[in-house]
């Protein structure tokens, strides 16, 4: 109830003083004398508006001070607040000293007049001109002025209170220097000033100053330096310092952040004195304020000044001179501040600087030892956190950060750095392990900061790796159950960062420390404790030698930690995958260890282990059944890495076949199929270990695994063999040294169980690599030197036949054995086989041996190739008989070798690849061994050598013709065309002759009785004589077309699993590899081309005799279609003439490069996340994969591009339309087929020309995509042009311009594409721009002539395709311009559809959504590239007057508002305002939106977005602002019937358009009118009395306080604040009735207060003691206190009105009550806090304002650091000019 009562006294109190002025001015205005005073004042004042120049001025002055002089009765000035606004204009610093000093003397009349109750009561009115005035005055003038302070102010005393900041303001500048001839005497003002008040009050406001002026702030410093009291003792710490401390701290952050360094260092020489650190002023501050002073302290180390550091160090260190003394100082008082401020600005960083700041600050105090040493101790781990954390965040501002934290480690001690380090990593590892902080720092540091710091890579990292190493060997084998915490993998890739840090040499000596010698033998952990004087227990380990170096510490650590691991995997099953994680990690380290010191010493190195012990140990957590690859990987490439270093004692042997037998037996596990990810590493370990054995282990142990009895294990075996075979080089002689398991393999191929000839069959296909490989190793025992034989003849039926006889027995068996073998590889290999053999010279190779084993031989030359001496070996075994008596038991199984021999013969000539020569030889050999057999009734080889005979007989026909032989000279040259022989290469021109006694040979064959048995083979052989037919498979050609495009569907989806699986804790199982891929799209490509050729006979009769052979590796496809008879350039010359939509063969097509895309999208994936074994073999899958499918898709391309081009372009559609992305493979794919860009844009425009009816060439023969528009066309030509470089576009630019062309010519019929053809012109004009292109004439005039003609039938094109309510329909926002996304309309079924092109009717016409597209293509690409495209100003004009005709005008005519125009239409505004010579086409559009009477009856957001065209339209016409400003003041409409309400609204709205465009402006644009601005705005404070048009007045002023500096409106000031006062004044003294006119003009004012209080210029700080109280009594206001505040005043009166009859808040107040919710921003932005209040209806909607707005600014003052919010002051004023609600 008190407050209550007192509330009211109060109101009642305040009422009564204004009512008193009132009533004394009436009293006097009773009085005649008075009333002639009056007029004769007013006389003179009127007067003033005739003055021009100085002198007027001055005879002004001398006429107001007479008649002031003749009236010294009254003790009452009339007309006091224009007399006072006069002189302060009279004081402007711009006049001569002369007319100051007549205003002076008038002045110093009133003041004496008016006596000190006068100048109480009109305090602010006389010092409204004096304050200010002192900073500028002329030393003539300024004593005085002085006088005038001395003598008629401070006599006010204590009510000069509320006017203390500003007395002070107005007199600092006096303390500028100190031999001015007045520092004494403003000094003594001031004294004598403090005197009228306390102490402490007085020194707050100079705090105040310091915080809100800085250009006050080093007189103030000055001035404080002088008469601060030193606050030593605490008795006057209260009454010294008033209420708050905090608030002389801020000032002093704020002097110490001040731009000035003179500055600074004053600050700093003060908070020595008086804010030291272990005084009573810090003592007693907040931790707030005491953070506050410390981070503005030390930011002074950021400038690099010596007189400031050395200032501040004084600060931080003491007085004393003694650095123990400083030391012990800093730890007492400083270090705990200073570390304390420093990780809170590194952890929170503020936006106001950047972020390395804090830490920049912190390398500059390490340049003193005696704060760099503690400092680093304390913080240094918070401040690489700290780093860690802003690194790893995406706000961080990169390279300078990193840049930073590089400094800052080479900057600190390391050996403080390790020891932090290794003190917490220690911690947390004898923690609960779950803490790992430590760690995952200490790698951070090591991979991010990269510096090369000799001693810590030689002194501080081999220690800590050291002992880490043995801590953690203690932590596993104190108990094993710790490995499973998190802190144990942690610190394992901690050693992994380390040891990759630290130099070879470093492990390999011991660390010198002479302090801790003595200690070297508890071990390294105990020698780092002590040598970085740690205290932490730990077991101690047993003794170890003195000498030992890291190396071998560590080695024996990670041995024994390993060890443990190992045992941990094979017993503990709950635990095993973490320990397996352990034991990988664990060896990978070890593995580095033994690299680096295998490069460094030569002396042995004694390890205290057991090395067969640790090897039986990892040997059985390898047979574990969880064990993964990576494990193995480690453990094998470790035990090769130890095997190697012989220097370690005891050396470490892996040679025991149980050990290696074990270790390749995992290995060949991850061969097998559904591992395929592992197996070029694990071929690789393969034969790693086996080079490092003495024995041929791997041999024996694959050979028994496929002899295993498990049918499932045997298949997975073979694979696994098959892979290792076929990831072996040739180098490695894999026929030789795994010759026991390949003929187990071969044998399969004639095995009699389906299962394992199938198992076989696909070990070849997939896993042979070349044939060679195989031939070589059964050829070396072929050519066995024990095989002897010599020539001799023999006497037949009269004939003398010659032939070859064995000398001696030899192994028939493996001889035969050998040679079923080959047989079963021919007839697989095929095509294959003889290509290989018959390209592949025997001299090549690799085998030394073999080519010996050959040349001893002495069969045939050494340049022969593999099928020349295959040939003449088979021949000798088929001419070889058995003559001799001890050799006659031989016959029977050398019948078996003949036969196979045959067989073998048969096999490799039905291929037609035999040269003639060799043909010749092998028919004489044939043909004498029928005779023979036919003469001495042999049987049994008779049918296999008349099949023999057929295939050499017609293999000599077929080689006679030329094409063939030209054909095989091609392929036999090859690989290397200039080894043949000169003679090989001329080709035979004469016809071949068959054997003369062929002939004879048939007559026996048929004739003779004792041949009948076999006379139908010789009837057969006859009778294939004559060629045969080969009849086409083209049903099955499509079935399997389907087949094949699924499988390879499935094992891309496999490849895609396989990228996009990241994990590599467990093994990735799949069956796909490269060899299955490449086959299918050989199998593909065949197919597809065999679809294609269904006219071809010829081709269709060699398909059928080749698709009987077995197919090959080399030939690949299931089909066994080789490749010679598909890889011709060109298909047959009817196959356009029978593709069709409908027809197998297109459909095969489309649907295979449908495929293929899917394929070359798939494996486009080129970089790889690891380098592990599953991303290298998933690189070699796609590489190959992706380079066979280019193949092929050039194969089909050469052959169809058209048909192929628009498959490509449908696929492409399909991934946009599914992803909604930009597609490239598409467009690299179509750059990797078409020769060049011109090609393709061709073969596009050819698509699209015979989609649109009038266009098609008739005689053009290509099959139309039925999935494929026009529209869809131009879309992807847009983005395939989008992608081309400058000199690609002008090579396509003439193919396109023929197209645009075509469709100009012809408007009416291709209306619909139009816009498309426009949008690929605009792209290609867009890069022809960036060339010298453009300097051709020809060039350039098309490139004008086709762009603008398109621009315009595009622009009057959305005129005529939209009705008149198009815009009023239309949304805000656009659909996006994505183009017809629909395809084309199919055409019902015809039946004529497969016998010609049906052309396409035209599409129809532009709908609203091409509308719309249209006009936001106009917007966002045409216009802003008009002028690169259009260089004629008429052709720009003239589309930017169309622009503006057909769709400006028709959008602006729909709306109801101006600014309610579609976002589109203002980006053409935008960019239409950007081109200044179309400045005559749109500024009329322009002029009439912004003179519309409704043009601010609309939103904020509107307003704020038509800124950047109207300031586009004042920069472009100069005459704009002068036009606007001439209609704000002028004169009344002469209209009798336009009422006075009707002009006050109409200069409003001019007034507000003025302020419009001064907003739209940039800072200080409007300089140089700012004259007439101020004429123009005090002619409307003078002439127009309605509230509203001055209530724009301040709307005007506002702009201006945000449009220009702020000195330049000093001028202005005496009005504006005479006009303030005076409103103010009039409504305490009569409250305005809820509803009045004047209630938006006080609004007005108070937010022109709120705004200024926001800004807080130093020109109003003079005078803002007025309107709110700007001390700390605003908070501390004492009981005895009345606020003398204008504002403070209404809250109290207007808090004491009765309450409203209806209670109902206005809504804008509730926003209005949260902006004084106080803030835990310590650095806030001030933003003004009527913003969100737009209307009043009662003086009582401003009670918040009042009540709050001095409290409100100071707390903004004393919190914001001076940042002011101006996009939300912008925003305010905006939100005040547009009025939709």
């Amino acid at each position: 109830m008190s407050s209550t009562g007192n509330r009211t006294k109060d109101a009642k109190g305040l009422s009564a003083s204004a009512q008193e002025r009132a009533v004394a001015q009436q009293a006097y205005a009773s009085d005649p004398k008075y009333k002639k005073y009056a007029q004769q004042v007013d006389r003179c004042l009127n007067s003033f508006d005739n003055v021009h120049e100085w002198a007027d001025f001055i005879a002004f002055l001398k006429q107001l001070l007479k008649t002031l002089q003749a009236y010294l009765q009254f003790k009452e000035i009339p007309r006091k607040v224009i007399v006072a606004k006069r002189l302060s204009q009279c004081l402007n610093p711009a006049l001569p000293t002369g007319v100051h000093q007549r205003a002076l003397d008038v002045y110093t009349h009133i003041l004496g007049v008016i006596g000190v109750d006068g100048l109480r009561r009109d305090l602010f009115l006389w010092t409204s001109g004096l304050f200010p005035f002192f900073e500028y005055s002329a030393t003539a003038v300024k004593l005085t002025l002085i006088n005038i302070y001395d003598s008629h102010f401070l006599p006010l005393k204590t009510s000069l209170r509320p006017v203390m900041k500003s007395f002070i303001l107005a007199l600092l500048p006096g303390l500028e220097e100190e031999t001015s001839e007045f520092f004494e005497q403003v000094l003594n003002l001031l004294d004598g000033l403090s005197t009228t008040v306390s102490m402490s009050y007085f020194l707050e406001n100079v705090w105040l100053i310091m915080l809100t002026v800085p250009s006050a702030r080093g007189t103030a410093l000055n001035l404080v330096s002088r008469r601060l009291p030193k606050l030593i003792t605490g008795k006057d710490f209260q009454t010294m310092l008033g209420h708050d401390v905090g608030l002389m701290i801020r000032a002093f952050a704020a002097a110490l952040e001040d731009d000035n360094i003179l500055v600074r260092r004053n600050a700093l020489d003060l908070i020595i004195q008086a804010l030291r650190l272990d005084g009573v002023a810090i003592q007693k501050a907040s931790n707030e304020d005491r953070a506050i002073i410390m981070r503005a302290a030390t930011s002074v180390v950021m400038r690099r000044d010596l007189s400031l550091n050395r200032r501040l160090y004084t600060w931080l260190l003491g007085p004393d001179e003694n650095a123990d003394q400083q030391i012990a100082y800093l730890r007492a008082h400083s270090l705990g501040l200073l570390q304390t401020t420093l990780r809170s600005e590194m952890t929170s960083p503020s936006t106001e600087y950047p972020e390395s700041r804090p830490f920049k600050v912190f390398i500059s105090l390490l340049d003193k030892w005696e704060i760099g040493g503690a400092l680093t101790e304390a913080i240094v781990l918070d401040v690489f956190k700290a780093l860690k954390s802003l690194i790893e965040s995406d706000t961080a501002s990169g390279g300078d950060v990193v840049m930073t934290a590089s400094t800052l480690y080479e900057a600190v001690e390391p050996h403080i750095v390790w020891k932090q380090l290794l003190n917490t990593i220690l911690n947390e590892l004898t923690g609960d392990g779950m803490q790992n902080e430590a760690v995952r720092l200490a790698r951070f540091i090591l991979k991010t900061i990269h510096v090369r710091d000799e001693e810590i890579q030689t002194v501080h990292l081999p220690i800590v790796f050291s002992a880490l190493c043995e801590a953690l060997q203690n932590q596993i084998t104190q108990s094993s159950t710790r490995g499973s915490l998190p802190i144990v993998s942690d610190t394992l890739q901690l050693l992994h960062a380390l040891r990759d840090e630290i130099p070879p040499s470093a492990l390999l000596q011991r660390p010198v420390d002479e302090g801790h010698d003595s200690l070297s033998s508890g071990g390294p952990l105990q020698f780092a404790l002590a040598f970085y004087r740690l205290d932490i227990r730990f077991p101690r380990n047993k003794p170890r030698a003195a000498s030992q170096v890291p190396f071998v510490t560590a080695f024996e650590d990670i041995i024994s930690f390993s060890a443990t691991c190992a045992i941990s995997t094979t017993t503990s099953s709950d635990r095993r995958k973490t320990f397996r994680d352990l034991l990988v990690v664990s060896l990978s380290l070890l593995n580095k260890l033994v690299t680096a010191a295998g490069s460094e010493r030569e002396q042995g190195l004694e390890i205290d282990w057991n090395p067969s012990d640790w090897v039986s140990y990892l040997v059985e957590a390898l047979e574990t059944e969880d064990t993964t690859f990576l494990l193995v990987d480690q453990v094998i490439t470790l035990l090769v890495s130890l095997q190697g270093f012989p220097r370690l004692q005891p050396p470490i042997s892996i040679n025991q076949r149980h050990v290696v037998f074990k270790l390749l037996r995992s290995l060949f596990r991850y061969l097998r199929p559904n591992y395929s990810m592992y197996h070029a590493r694990a071929a690789s370990l393969l034969w790693t270990l086996e080079s490092t054995s003495a024995h041929r282990h791997i041999e024996s142990i694959i050979a028994e695994t496929l002899t295993s009895r498990d049918v499932t294990e045997k298949e997975a075996s073979y694979h696994a063999f098959g892979a290792l075979w076929r990831l072996t080089d040739d180098n490695k002689l894999p026929g030789f040294s795994l010759k026991v398991p390949l003929m187990i393999t071969l044998d399969t191929l004639k095995n009699d169980d389906p299962n394992l000839r199938r198992i076989g069959e696909t070990w070849m296909r997939c896993s042979l690599k070349s044939y060679l490989r195989v031939l070589d190793p059964i050829l070396y025992d072929l050519f066995d030197p024990s095989i002897r034989r010599a020539p001799s003849i023999t006497r037949v039926n009269g004939k003398q036949l010659q032939g070859y006889s064995y000398e001696r027995p030899f192994d028939q068996t493996y001889v035969n054995h050998l040679l079923e073998t080959l047989l079963s590889v021919v007839k697989f290999g095929g095509q294959g086989f003889g290509k290989t053999t018959r390209t592949s010279w025997v001299r090549r190779c690799q085998h030394s041996g073999f080519v010996e084993r050959i040349q001893s031989a002495g069969l045939t030359k050494l340049d022969a190739t593999y099928q020349d001496i295959l040939l003449e070996l088979l021949t000798l075994f088929l001419q070889s008989e058995c003559k001799l008596k001890r050799v006659e038991a031989m016959e029977p199984t050398n019948v078996l070798i003949q036969s196979t021999t045959i067989d073998l013969l048969q096999a490799i000539v039905a291929r037609g690849e035999v040269d003639p020569t060799s043909l010749q030889n092998i028919q004489t050999a044939a043909v004498r061994k029928l005779y023979f057999s036919v003469h001495t009734q042999r049987l049994e080889l008779q049918n296999k050598l008349l099949h023999l005979l057929h295939s050499v007989i017609s293999a000599v026909t077929t080689s006679h013709d030329p094409r063939t032989i030209r054909q095989f000279k091609h392929g036999a040259t090859d690989s290397s065309s200039s080894e043949l022989p000169e003679k090989d290469k001329v080709e035979d021109s004469h016809v071949p002759s068959l054997n003369p006694l062929l002939v004879q040979t048939l007559v026996d064959g048929i004739s003779l009785p004792s041949n009948n048995a076999v006379l139908q083979h010789w009837l057969d052989f006859v009778l294939m004589a004559v060629p045969q037919f080969h009849h086409m498979f083209q049903a099955l050609v499509s079935p399997l077309n389907d087949s094949i495009c699924k499988n390879l569907l499935i094992r891309m989806d496999d490849i895609r699993r396989a990228l996009g699986d990241g994990h590599d804790h467990h093994d990735f199982k799949s069956n796909t590899t490269d060899a299955e891929l490449i086959m299918l799209l050989n199998s593909l490509e065949r197919l597809v081309l065999l679809s294609l050729s269904t006219a071809d006979a010829g081709h269709a009769e060699e398909d059928d005799v080749l698709a009987e052979k077995p197919p090959g590796t080399e030939s690949g496809g299931i089909l066994g279609i080789v490749t010679s008879v598909f890889s011709s350039e060109s298909a047959p010359s009817n196959l356009e003439e029978q593709l069709t939509v409908r027809s197998p063969g297109y459909r095969s097509l489309h649907e295979a490069v449908r495929v293929l895309y899917s394929v070359w999208a798939a494996t486009a994936q080129t970089e790889l996340r690891s380098s592990t074994p599953k991303y290298e073999m998933l690189s070699l899958v796609c590489t190959k994969t992706r380079t066979r499918c280019r193949r092929v898709f050039e194969h089909l391309f050469r052959l169809q591009p058209a048909e192929v081009l628009e498959s490509i372009i449908d696929c492409w559609n399909s991934e946009r339309s599914a992803t909604s992305l930009s597609v490239t493979p598409a467009f690299e794919l179509v750059d990797a087929l078409a020769a060049s860009a011109h090609n393709v844009v061709h073969m596009i425009c050819e698509s699209i020309s015979c989609r649109i009816s009038g266009l098609s060439d008739r005689n053009r023969k290509q099959v139309i995509n039925p999935n494929l528009s026009d529209g869809l066309l131009f879309r992807f030509l847009e983005h395939y042009l989008n992608q081309l470089e400058g000199p690609l576009a002008v090579q396509v630019w003439h193919r396109f311009l023929q197209l645009a062309k075509d469709i100009i010519s012809n408007i009416k019929d291709f209306r619909a594409q139009i816009f498309s053809a426009l949008r690929c012109v605009s792209i290609l004009a867009d890069k022809i721009t960036q060339t010298t292109a453009l300097e051709d004439r020809r060039i350039r005039k098309d490139l004008q002539d086709t762009y603008g003609k398109l621009l315009d039938t595009v622009v009057v094109s959305v005129s005529r395709n939209t009705d008149a309510n198009y815009w009023a329909r239309r949304k805000d926002s656009l659909v996006p311009p994505n183009g017809r996304d629909s395809p084309m309309h199919r055409v019902p079924s015809d039946p004529r559809l497969d016998e010609k092109i049906v052309s396409r009717p035209p599409s129809p016409p532009p709908n609203v959504d091409q509308a719309d597209q249209i006009v936001h293509y106009i917007g966002n690409t045409a216009l802003p590239r008009l002028r690169k495209f259009l260089m004629d100003n008429d052709r720009v004009l003239a589309v930017c007057t169309n622009i503006l005709y057909y769709i400006v005008s028709p959008a602006l005519k729909t709306k109801s508002r101006p600014l309610d125009f579609d976002p589109t239409i203002s980006t053409i505004l935008r960019e239409m305002t950007r081109i200044s010579v179309a400045v005559k086409a749109w500024r009329g559009v322009i002029s009439d939106i912004v003179i519309d009477p409704r043009f601010f009856v609309s939103s904020v957001e509107a307003g704020t977005d038509f800124r950047s065209i109207i300031e586009a339209w004042v920069d472009a016409d100069k005459s704009v602002f002068p036009d606007f400003l001439g209609k704000v003041t002028s004169a009344p409409s002469t209209n009798i019937f336009t009422n006075r309400e009707t002009e006050n609204q109409l200069r409003s709205m001019n007034m507000r358009r003025t302020s419009y465009v001064l907003l739209c402006g940039e800072k200080n644009q409007f300089l140089t009118s700012l004259p007439t601005i101020q004429e123009k705005l005090v002619d409307t404070l003078k002439n127009a009395s309605a509230p509203a048009v001055q209530a724009e007045v301040y709307l005007c002023v506002r702009v201006l306080l945000c449009r220009l500096s702020p000195h330049n409106l000093d001028s202005f000031w005496p009005v504006i604040l005479s006009e303030m006062y005076r409103l103010l004044e009039q409504t305490m003294i009569e409250i305005p009735l809820d509803g009045s006119e004047a209630l938006p003009l006080i609004l007005s004012v108070c937010k022109f207060i709120d705004l200024l209080l926001v800004l807080q210029t130093e020109e109003f700080q003079m005078h803002q003691w007025a309107f709110i109280t700007d001390t700390i009594d605003a908070v501390y206001r004492p009981d005895e206190i009345v606020p003398e505040a204008m504002l403070d005043q209404l809250a109290e009166i207007a808090g004491g009105l009765p309450p409203p009859q209806e209670n109902v808040q206005n809504p804008s107040l509730v926003a209005l009550d949260l902006l004084y919710t106080p803030t835990s921003n310590p650095r806030m932005h001030r933003r003004p806090m009527l913003n969100h209040l737009r209307q009043i209806d009662s003086i009582r909607d401003l009670i918040p304002f009042f009540s709050s707005v001095s409290v409100a600014s100071y707390e903004s003052v004393y919190s914001s650091g001076g940042n002011i919010d101006w996009d939300e002051v912008e925003r305010g004023i905006l939100s005040d000019m547009f009025e939709l609600r």
